[in-house]
């Protein structure tokens, strides 16, 4: 696991410039660091030592060193590659999985892309014909972020590597503000900076002679076949210990990260580490430990774990804002923060549980409660104009549950998270962020891919595009590689998909739960009690922490400040924060959406 950085474009004093970039990033890669300059193409790389630890150094190169790479990720399947590269005549220097990349390249091209089983970003710059090729894993477990300034590409791991460059221009984003606030995570492929982006999952880009081509190289499908619950069980079991093996390849220690949900149990019990890792709150129900502690004592696996304290917590906010690139609200992120520091004292590489859900059908918003089945009872002529007097309502109790009651799920689901309604938005907002991308015309596009399909698989698909890229596996890279530690996600990988894709609808999602069948696998390897336990997420006490005085003034006095000014009503987010502090409102999750976005640029921008 590593972090690189680079730019295609004439800079006075490059060596100095790309050695600026990459200091930025020393977090993602402190062992060592390498860099290629030559002529206008500048390369540089932060290497995080995981596999061939004397050769494994960047950048690398072919045999007649015209082809130069750098990459951050693991390649699962570099082996096979391997053999059939070096019977083809390639001569390899290393054991590492990344020099697959740079002789694949020159095999097969683009096509590349679609032999590899793994996680990846990474860039090939062909110096003969003065062109780069850079590619992201399917699911965007990776990130990678470029920008075309001044003539200049910029390309790297995080956005904060392009700041030290003459040419790149810090600006906000004013359209990213308000979806972001309905979202809860940077939604846009346009970043929060102006004129960055990101390159999306399952792309590649091209660049030569300053222009910039991206294609899409893999879709994300649901292609059930009729097969008995017990063989799918069984497939399910079999390619989720296939993939955990594969992901535990390393030539360091690996360890594991353990809530109390299935997820990570069941890898914690396929992989046996020696450790497992695990944090949670003193407040009650915020805390999954004791679970986690139960489960790594009958695994006969040492469990280390630990109580985080809110004044830590809340010392470490903007920090954590600052490592996360762009503004981000979901509250796991700050455990998962402590996780990765906790875990990193042990072993430097952890596997986790992120991805069954969107798979399998794990979300609670994938199912519908008893009192739903029997509203959908009523004929649809009757529920659908209710839904849209619904939807013209304010907000109140009921609204949302008529809404989807006569709604096609088009327009009642967004995701995961849904914090801010549109309206609600503007009325906070300042006039110059309210033009923006609605929520319709980020969603859209990826419902119309599905239009044919079920609700359930409608759903899924839009969380794999959105939910799981910008929210999940996000927060995942860049909290692990805050404290450089490789996490590593065995249920995203290509076999597991082709074996999720398989499942029957009815298998996933069922009157009998979430992944009905991939709990049955579970089972397989842990104790029915863990198999069966409903998702909790990492709860974090954010709506008894603003309860508290001394966090509801801190809170308060930056939304009272000039810089909250710039973006918002200053006394409407005050009310909000005032009615939740005096239980008038349970305002937690806007609050906090608003409050990071104010960390993040305080520490950006002010």
């Amino acid at each position: 696991m590593c972090g690189f950085t680079g730019f295609i474009g004439e800079v006075n004093n490059s060596e100095l410039v790309l050695q600026n970039m990459m200091n930025q990033i020393i977090h993602r890669g402190p062992d060592s660091g390498g860099t290629f300059l030559d002529g206008n193409a500048a390369l540089g790389f932060r290497r995080l030592s995981i596999i061939d630890l004397e050769q494994g150094n960047q950048p690398l190169y072919n045999e007649d060193d015209s082809l130069v790479l750098v990459f951050n990720g693991e390649i699962y399947n570099f082996r096979a590659l391997r053999k059939k590269l070096i019977e083809k005549g390639h001569k390899f220097k290393t054991n590492t999985d990344s020099e697959v990349l740079v002789h694949g390249y020159e095999e097969y091209g683009e096509g590349l892309v679609k032999k590899l089983r793994g996680m990846f970003a990474f860039v090939i710059w062909d110096r003969r014909k003065n062109t780069l090729f850079a590619a992201r894993d399917p699911f965007g477990i990776k990130p990678f972020y470029y920008a075309y300034m001044n003539k200049t590409l910029m390309f790297g791991s995080e956005i904060k590597s392009f700041l030290p460059h003459p040419h790149f221009k810090k600006e906000l984003n004013e359209q990213a503000l308000k979806p972001y606030l309905t979202f809860q995570f940077p939604v846009l492929n346009e970043t929060f900076f102006k004129g960055v982006y990101k390159l999306p999952a399952a792309h590649y880009l091209t660049y030569a002679n300053g222009k910039i081509d991206i294609v899409r190289y893999w879709e994300p499908s649901f292609k059930p076949e009729e097969d008995t619950l017990e063989s799918i069980v069984e497939d399910i079991d079999e390619v989720v210990r296939d993939s955990v093996n594969c992901h535990k390849i390393s030539d360091v220690k690996v360890g594991s990260f353990l809530s109390s949900g299935v997820d990570s149990s069941y890898v914690a019990s396929v992989l046996r580490p020696d450790k497992t890792f695990s944090v949670g709150f003193n407040a009650e129900n915020f805390s999954e430990v004791d679970n986690a502690v139960a489960l790594s004592k009958e695994l006969n696996i040492e469990n280390v774990n630990e109580v985080l304290d809110p004044d830590i917590c809340f010392e470490k906010l903007e920090e954590i804002q600052y490592m996360m690139d762009e503004p981000h609200s979901n509250p796991s992120i700050v455990p998962l923060y402590f996780l990765a520091e906790l875990a990193r004292k042990h072993v430097t590489v952890v596997l986790s549980g992120e991805g069954a859900d969107e798979l399998f059908g794990g979300y609670a918003e994938y199912d519908e409660t008893p009192s739903m089945r029997k509203y959908k009872k009523i004929p649809s002529y009757i529920r659908k104009p209710i839904a849209q007097v619904a939807k013209q309502m304010p907000e109140v109790r009921g609204k949302h549950f008529l809404m989807k009651g006569g709604l096609p799920v088009e327009e009642t689901f967004i995701g995961q998270a849904r914090i801010f309604e549109e309206n609600e938005a503007s009325q906070i907002l300042k006039r110059e962020y309210q033009n923006a991308p609605t929520v319709k015309d980020i969603v859209t596009p990826i419902y119309s891919k599905v239009s044919d399909k079920d609700d359930i698989t409608k759903k899924q698909i839009l969380d794999l595009n959105l939910w799981l890229v910008d929210d999940i596996l996000l927060k995942a890279d860049k909290m692990s590689m805050a404290h450089s530690i490789e996490l590593r996600v065995p249920f995203l990988d290509k076999e597991v998909m082709n074996v999720a894709s398989r499942i029957p609808t009815r298998f996933r999602v069922s009157e009998k739960g979430t992944k009905y069948a991939f709990r049955l696998a579970a089972r397989k390897a842990l104790p029915d009690a863990w198999a069966k336990r409903k998702k909790i997420g990492f709860p974090v006490p954010i709506r008894l922490w603003i309860k508290e005085e001394k966090y509801y003034n801190q809170i308060k006095a930056i939304f009272e400040s000039d810089m909250a000014n710039t973006f918002f009503n200053r006394e409407e987010i005050t009310k909000l924060l005032t009615d939740h502090y005096e239980g008038r409102a349970n305002n937690q999750r806007k609050i906090w959406t608003i409050y990071m976005f104010l960390l993040w640029y305080k520490r950006y921008f002010s």
